[in-house]
């Protein structure tokens, strides 16, 4: 990918991290905007709204590293298990331990109710239901069929790593930061795993156009040398 093509990437996934953050924060983080909206304090609600954008922002990094950082650990699993049909077969084997985990190790301790299950049993629905929705557009996308394992796992497993920032950073019962923090990540995971191949061809195109001109240059400076 050429810089000028990375930086549109970037800012994409910055501008939708920042966008889905706000928005969410504002439904699911209600009684902290209420008050200031209630007292007529429109400033401090701005400042409260602009302080979820950032922490949008800041999560669409951490989803740009951890995207990036996946793009390396699929070579590397190929490479290691040889085929791709194995790699693909580990890559199940994760998925479900990750799943695992966020149920026994990071909801179970949480949940002392069953409305705590609700919560998170919903948030992993959500996540899951976004996963498969995403790797099937993928497959769409790309018409090959072995890409939808690869797609769940960074979808599945990618996710919830980054989100386990959130999860461990809850306190007490139910802290909807760790729900907030979760949209943002789908979102942008999302559109990095679908947009990625958009912007590879643009800036193959790019690059050839690049080269067109400078051999017409090289023609031009030829042609003018010979006059």
């Amino acid at each position: 990918m050429t810089i000028r093509n990375w930086i549109k990437f970037f800012l994409m996934c910055v501008i939708i991290g920042g966008i889905v953050t706000g928005v969410a924060g504002i439904f699911i983080r209600w009684n902290f905007f209420q008050p200031y909206l209630a007292a007529g304090e429109i400033g401090e609600f701005f400042a409260a709204f602009g302080w979820m954008i950032l922490l949008g922002v800041t999560m669409s990094v951490i989803a740009q590293a951890g995207y990036f950082a996946y793009l390396t650990l699929h070579q590397v699993g190929v490479g290691v298990f040889k085929t791709l049909t194995l790699w693909n077969w580990v890559q199940v084997l994760l998925i479900a331990i990750v799943i695992f985990d966020l149920i026994v190790f990071r909801f179970a301790p949480g949940a002392q109710s069953f409305q705590d299950w609700l919560f998170y049993g919903g948030l992993l629905v959500f996540l899951i239901f976004a996963a498969i929705a995403t790797a099937v557009k993928k497959v769409q996308l790309t018409t090959k069929k072995h890409i939808l394992v690869s797609s769940l796992f960074f979808m599945i497993v990618v996710t919830s790593l980054e989100w386990i920032i959130a999860l461990m950073g809850r306190q007490g019962n139910i802290d909807t930061y760790v729900a907030l923090l979760l949209f943002p990540l789908v979102a942008v995971n999302a559109y990095q795993l679908l947009a990625l191949p958009k912007y590879n061809a643009k800036s193959d195109e790019d690059r050839k156009r690049l080269e067109e001109r400078r051999k017409a240059r090289k023609v031009a400076v030829q042609q003018k040398a010979k006059a």
